[in-house]
């Protein structure tokens, strides 16, 4: 079974293993949903929209919250079910979402608080996170681009500029986790650069671009995105994979859904002229070597090797990485194996 047709099989042995009304209302369960959506377009004889919808629908009854970037997230799950039924209860969910991200305060520049004025908020110092970029980035981007939302397009054309600003080392063009905005820092301060982190920049970043007009800001979007893409590629290890902390080699594992999003991000950058042919062979090592990793668990195609939540610890932040347990089938991996599917697909034809 080739590449493509492996992942596939994944992606439908997820929907069993997985019911979409037990999954919760969050950043990497919203991932999932998207990446169903773009299969979908490719393998629409596969009812991804059935699932999504369930999911969607299961979250309106029990009551959800949008208080964050990563329960903003999954706004990406109830825009996809509206476009398809018009229906008004994801309409309601669609505007809590710009609700927020237009009037959530702001703690630097144009940018929110990643985790907002949730619990989870209270307990870590305000800041931004380069997640964000995927969590918030992409919804306001397409939307703004498919609704001629100029409020929210103006947001998302200058947040590509502020995530660099404040995360991109200008040495090594590579993301830091973290900015602490009130000690006005990267966290860590020293050079760790998560391998994930960069992931979300790989993967996320072009596709926020797609939605961009053209102008100034594009094309500083542009810029940042291709120096992060050239910074990556001494990083990729002979195998094919990234590891937890790129710039560590050896000393930390190696991370499935890093190297899945760096894949994706590079074939994407490929296929939309962003970036030049010289990154298909890395892209496809990458994705094949994750791929190629997979293993049948309980009767269903799993994938492997997937670092759980990863939160920039206050104390010690190399050992947090360090010692994050690695896990099969997080949520936010499946979706970054389905994102590089949706793009190996798409490279084939070109």
């Amino acid at each position: 079974m080739n590449v493509y047709d492996t992942i596939i099989r994944l992606s439908k042995d997820t929907m069993k293993r997985y019911r979409p009304e037990k999954l919760k209302w969050m950043w990497g369960e919203a991932l999932l949903m998207h990446s169903f959506a773009l299969l979908e377009t490719q393998q629409p004889d596969i009812d991804y929209t059935g699932y999504i919808t369930r999911y969607v629908d299961h979250h309106i009854e029990k009551g959800y919250r949008i208080d964050q970037s990563d329960t903003l997230a999954p706004a990406l799950a109830a825009y996809h079910v509206h476009k398809k039924t018009e229906g008004k209860k994801y309409e309601t969910v669609v505007n809590k979402a710009i609700e927020y991200i237009l009037h959530a305060p702001k703690v630097i520049e144009n940018m929110p608080n990643h985790l907002g004025k949730s619990p989870e908020g209270k307990l870590y110092p305000t800041s931004i996170w380069v997640d964000s970029i995927m969590m918030y980035g992409v919804f306001t981007s397409l939307y703004a681009d498919e609704n001629d939302h100029q409020a929210l397009m103006r947001f998302a054309m200058t947040q590509p500029r502020f995530f660099s600003k404040y995360l991109q080392d200008d040495e090594d063009d590579l993301f830091y986790h973290c900015y602490w905005t009130k000690r006005g820092h990267t966290y860590p301060k020293k050079k760790l650069f998560w391998g994930r982190g960069n992931g979300w920049v790989m993967a996320g970043l072009p596709m926020l671009i797609d939605h961009l007009p053209k102008g100034k800001e594009r094309s500083e979007a542009l810029r940042i995105y291709q120096k992060a893409a050239r910074a990556l590629i001494q990083y990729q290890r002979d195998d094919g994979f990234f590891e937890t902390v790129l710039n560590r080699p050896g000393k930390t594992k190696t991370e499935a859904s890093a190297t899945a999003l760096i894949g994706a991000g590079w074939l994407h950058g490929i296929r939309k002229g962003y970036l030049d042919q010289s990154f298909r062979t890395p892209a496809k090592k990458a994705i094949r070597a994750v791929t190629d990793s997979l293993r049948v668990k309980d009767g269903l195609l799993s994938m492997p090797n997937i670092s759980a939540p990863t939160i920039p610890m206050p104390l010690f932040p190399y050992l947090g990485y360090k010692w994050t347990p690695h896990g099969n089938d997080w949520t936010y991996g499946l979706a970054a194996l389905n994102f590089a599917a949706f793009e190996w697909k798409e490279a084939s034809h070109g």
